[in-house]
């Protein structure tokens, strides 16, 4: 591999050398024919662009790709400890460390899950586990390259929701209640009766499918960082609630829309790439590593994300902004470049993109009457249309814009009036109002809104599928205790 070559070009790189070297080797063959000298067909001994486990062994030295900083991936070097045969099933594990004067300081690094590892000039794999809960060594595992190119070859499904079809799809029937609508369920898929969704049973439930990430000194899947911005201090907290038990790790560390200016057009190997879950006013993003580009798909992460099979979530070209050090856990500080493209496939050793595919969101629109004074009182944000972070991601939205305008500890009277938009539906109103002492309620307590339950019920019905087109509200406050006591009747 020259050390001139650009980034990403790997591969391509590879793959001229062979061919150069056969058309060489055919016209020496040529010639040696007509010679009468038998010249054996050096066609057999090319090397391909990828490297087999029964290839590595103890010892093999190579690099790797991550951004540090910005949006151009940088080479770090690599050197083979040994191999994890049958770590999980069917999958075996490439231990590595990672001598870099970077990495010798942060070790392992939420975010790098996914940057491709290069042994003998060819992809083995990627970036993606780490060993032990506080490491003092700059080791990594390395899910191997062949089991993330044969989840990019997944065919979707025809008609995949919601990649596909329109809200109701045409082929959907209706069922009676109580009935499941089999083709639906999933991992995040919410198991209770209709009209009575719950959001805190709803992430229990999901945690309990995908499974905690191992917190044990054994070897577990790097975690995937979820950057927050433009939220407070006691939203934060409350996705934690919700995200950690998935093995995402909530920081309020970026996520937010940067500068496009500088950043690529088109995903590259070894560049950041982030999954939107909602962006605007209030962002959140999931940062990893592209591992390989094939065409307009790529494989990153080298391990799920929340492990729910085909999928469709907005992701983003990343900029990395910095790597965090930490002793309990490094990670990378960072916001989206520019949006491409959507989440179509989460299994097991990687997460496929599709640059060309569309994942659905929902705006939510939040205008706040009678906090004179507040900086912002117009909020915009963008929701993906997911079955659990939905409904999740609407009240950390909500959250989020009144711990911005209206934390304040005094006596208030509140009602918020929403209105959520259903494509080929009528609309679904809703009231939420309240009295508090000391201040509003925090985004723990907005997820028992009538809003949060209305986004949820629609989302997780059993009878068809269903499209959110937008939810607007508007919060009126008065700080004063506007409280009737009912003394008889």
């Amino acid at each position: 591999m020259c050390d001139g070559l650009p980034e990403g070009s790997h591969l391509r790189h590879t793959d001229l050398v062979r061919k150069e070297t056969q058309q060489l080797g055919a016209l020496v063959v040529g010639a040696g024919l007509a010679l009468g000298i038998a010249i054996p067909n050096a066609r057999g001994d090319a090397k391909g662009p990828t490297i087999g486990v029964d290839e590595i062994h103890e010892g093999m030295k190579g690099y790797g790709l991550t951004v540090f900083h910005g949006t151009t991936p940088e080479r770090f070097d690599v050197e083979v400890i040994g191999v994890l045969h049958n770590f999980r099933p069917a999958e075996h594990l490439i231990v590595i460390k990672t001598p870099h004067p970077r990495l010798n300081l942060t070790k392992a690094v939420a975010g790098m899950s996914g940057s491709p590892i290069y042994l003998d000039g060819r992809l083995a794999g990627a970036y993606s586990y780490s060993l032990g809960a506080f490491p003092v060594e700059p080791i990594a595992g390395v899910t191997p390259i062949s089991l993330m190119l044969t989840e990019l070859a997944r065919p979707i499904p025809p008609g995949f929701w919601p990649l596909e079809g329109q809200a109701p799809l045409p082929s959907a029937r209706i069922h009676t209640k109580g009935e499941r609508h089999a083709e639906r369920d999933g991992a995040t898929t919410f198991d209770g009766a209709p009209g009575e969704y719950d959001l805190a049973e709803h992430a229990r439930q999901v945690a309990s499918r995908i499974g905690p990430v191992s917190t044990s000194s054994g070897v577990a899947r790097a975690s995937t960082p979820i950057l927050l911005a433009g939220v407070g201090d006691k939203t934060a907290a409350f996705v934690r609630t919700l995200l950690e038990p998935m093995g995402f790790e909530p920081l309020q560390a970026g996520g937010g829309q940067g500068t496009a200016e500088g950043a690529p057009e088109h995903y590259v190997d070894g560049g950041a790439i982030g999954v939107q879950l909602v962006s605007g006013d209030v962002s959140m993003m999931g940062l990893g590593t592209v591992t390989h580009v094939e065409g307009n798909k790529l494989v990153a992460f080298g391990h799920p994300m929340m492990g729910a099979g085909n999928s469709a979530l907005p992701t983003t070209i990343g900029r990395v902004l910095w790597i965090n050090a930490s002793d309990q856990r490094s990670f990378k500080i960072g916001e989206s470049a520019r949006p491409l493209g959507a989440l179509v496939q989460d299994r097991m050793s990687a997460i496929v993109i599709d640059e060309k595919a569309h994942a659905p969101t929902f705006p939510v629109d939040v205008d706040v009457i009678g906090a004179d004074g507040a900086p912002k009182k117009s909020w915009h944000m963008a929701v993906a249309d997911e079955k659990f972070m939905s409904p999740g991601f609407v009240a950390a939205a909500l959250g989020s814009v009144i711990e911005a305008t209206v934390a304040e500890q005094r006596d208030v009277s509140w009602r918020m009036h929403s209105k959520v938009t259903v494509h080929g539906h009528a609309p679904i109103e809703v009231d939420d109002f309240g009295v508090a002492v000391g201040g509003m309620p925090d985004a723990g307590e907005w997820q028992h809104s009538r809003a949060v339950h209305a986004v949820g019920d629609v989302l997780n019905n059993p009878w068809e599928n269903t499209r959110i087109d937008r939810i607007e509200s508007v919060l009126s406050v008065r700080f004063t205790r506007d409280l009737w006591r009912l003394r008889g009747v």
